[in-house]
């Protein structure tokens, strides 16, 4: 089950998707959801306004890190925790 975070990551990772009412886990590849760069830019807009954290995506690296939903979860818990 799901952590509060990750929950809420979700909704809002939901609202970009084409998924549907696919249910969406921390292992769901965003890929399937029909998250491309553009949709995970504003993905990456809505968290970071959310939770008043920076996400560094300049680099192709950061980009290619973000396979699945989970990994983005992990990678907002870490910032929140750095702001803390």
């Amino acid at each position: 089950m799901a952590d509060k975070l990750a929950a809420e990551i979700i909704e809002k990772i939901k609202t970009h998707s084409e998924a549907g009412g696919s249910e969406i886990t921390p292992e769901t590849e965003l890929t399937a959801l029909g998250i491309h760069s553009l949709e995970l830019t504003e993905i990456v807009f809505d968290l970071e306004e959310a939770y008043g954290i920076e996400i560094e995506m300049n680099t192709v690296e950061a980009w290619n890190n973000l396979k699945n939903v989970g990994d983005i979860v992990k990678a907002v818990r870490a910032l929140i925790e750095a702001k803390g």
